[in-house]
């Protein structure tokens, strides 16, 4: 028997099914993938765009092509973003050495429930056609629904390993919902820019996790040590995940930003924050470790940072070299979070934080959010042109008259706003999390797929003498 079959048969002995989610977890699914069908039914439609009536439309408003279509102009974003969610996310917490499914696998069944509560939570809001009562989609709220969900994932990212997939998906079912009223004060009724989700995004699913993972706080967690951890092959899939990440991520901040230079703009400040960022990390994680080498984690995680701040400020004019800056200061933040302050966390305020979401979503969105305040109120006509305010900052309408000092308020204040909704709101999902319903696993048995995967048997399961390639035929004995 395998080390793995050994254990296997002695937790079958044990009078331990707190992990079984036989019941709940189907009963879950079902109910809300029908509530989803019935819902959908009653309220989502095609836009103008993506309806057979697209035709009259293009007669009816002198568009000359399909090409002008929005679809072609926004789904090479759309496709980048959705493998940042699908692939990047997932593969990034693949580095516990024993919990690769439920890394990849709940990021799955995460990001799948809540695209679809995401486009009705978003419509409600933003797309409800009053005149027929129905939430009008096309691409761009595919766009958006992803978004919604990477707030949910990054707060997955501070619970890794200690929670179920029922719990999960309550996590997703008011996460998102908390999503969708901060995103709709924020851009709407304080009227900041926010195109790559500094605040809304990070800012908010990084504090929403950690208050959850503050709630459902483990005292007797060190009896699960062994296994939070990474190995060599668990930390390069890992990688894998911050390189779809890092590559992508230009697409994440200009991904809805206005046509022309804004989307132009926010693709060259990001590539060049994040550059900055992995020359900091690497040279702070060099400084802090013992002879000098390298932490994989700071390299997995604190490269991203740049990125992660960048995202309010990523379509103003902070300039190339801006961007540089906020690449450099945000990779040595996050790095030197990994290294002093998540350990300090712990001890202090009982904050277990499995992937570091402060130091990489938590922190560089607030400071993202600060940074497109102070941006926004240093601009003037001189560096934008007054065409260049109106149609960055949106100008318009019930906000003509603002000022850009006054922008800049509202983007410090849109900041809390996202930071408050995060913990307050974590807060109270996490006192809900706590109700012992949810089929957690036990202090003893987290970071662990065992307690909710069919896990195939290790390898030193096979007999030592069938071990063996082509190359070492030669050296078997003679039967």
């Amino acid at each position: 028997l395998s080390v793995r079959g050994i254990q296997r048969l002695i937790c079958d002995k044990l009078p331990n099914d707190s992990t079984n989610v036989r019941v709940s977890l189907p009963a879950v699914c079902f109910v809300w993938q029908i509530a989803m069908i019935v819902l959908f039914g009653v309220f989502i439609r095609y836009n103008e765009e993506a309806d057979t009536h697209w035709q009259e439309f293009r007669r009816e408003n002198n568009i000359s092509s399909d090409i002008e279509n929005d679809f072609y102009f926004r789904y090479p974003s759309f496709q980048d973003v959705h493998v940042m969610i699908f692939v990047g996310f997932g593969f990034l917490m693949t580095f516990l050495k024993r919990y690769s499914f439920g890394a990849v696998g709940f990021n799955f069944l995460v990001a799948a429930f809540g695209i679809q509560w995401a486009l009705l939570m978003q419509g409600w809001f933003h797309t409800l056609d009053p005149a027929t009562g129905k939430i009008l989609i096309g691409v761009e709220n595919l766009i958006n629904a992803d978004f919604c969900v990477a707030g949910c994932l990054i707060a997955y990212g501070a619970l890794l390993g200690k929670v179920s997939p029922v719990q999960l998906l309550v996590l997703t079912l008011f996460g998102v919902t908390l999503f969708a009223v901060e995103e709709y004060i924020i851009l709407d009724l304080l009227h900041a820019r926010d195109a790559g989700g500094s605040m809304v995004i990070h800012a908010f699913g990084g504090y929403y996790g950690l208050a959850i993972s503050w709630v459902l706080y483990r005292p007797n967690l060190n009896l699960s040590k062994r296994l939070n951890g990474s190995v060599y092959h668990s930390d390069v899939f890992a990688m894998i995940g911050t390189l779809f990440l890092w590559m992508f991520w230009p697409s994440f901040n200009s991904a809805i930003t206005d046509h022309g230079d804004g989307q132009h703009r926010a693709a060259i400040n990001t590539y060049l924050a994040l550059a900055s960022s992995v020359l900091t990390a690497v040279g702070i994680s060099s400084v802090t470790q013992k002879k000098g080498k390298l932490d994989m984690v700071h390299i997995q995680n604190a490269t991203l940072a740049g990125g992660v701040a960048m995202g309010t400020a990523a379509e103003f004019m902070i300039t190339p070299y801006g961007s540089l800056i906020v690449g450099f200061c945000c990779g040595m933040i996050s790095t030197f979070g990994y290294v002093f302050v998540t350990p300090l966390l712990e001890k202090y305020l009982k904050l277990q934080d499995t992937c570091g979401v402060h130091n990489l979503h938590a922190v560089p969105g607030m400071l993202g959010g600060f940074i497109g305040a102070i941006v926004a109120a240093s601009a003037t006509e001189e560096v934008y042109s007054r065409e260049g305010l109106i149609n960055t900052f949106d100008f318009e309408g019930d906000f003509a008259d603002r000022t850009v000092g006054t922008q800049g308020g509202f983007q410090a204040a849109a900041c809390c706003v996202a930071i408050a909704f995060g913990i307050v709101g974590g807060g109270c999902v996490g006192l809900v999390l706590k109700i012992p319903i949810w089929g957690d696993p036990a202090d003893d048995n987290c970071y662990d797929d065992e307690a909710y995967w069919e896990v195939p048997e290790d390898d030193e399961s096979i007999p030592p003498i069938l071990e063996y390639n082509n190359h070492m035929i030669h050296k078997l004995p003679d039967l």
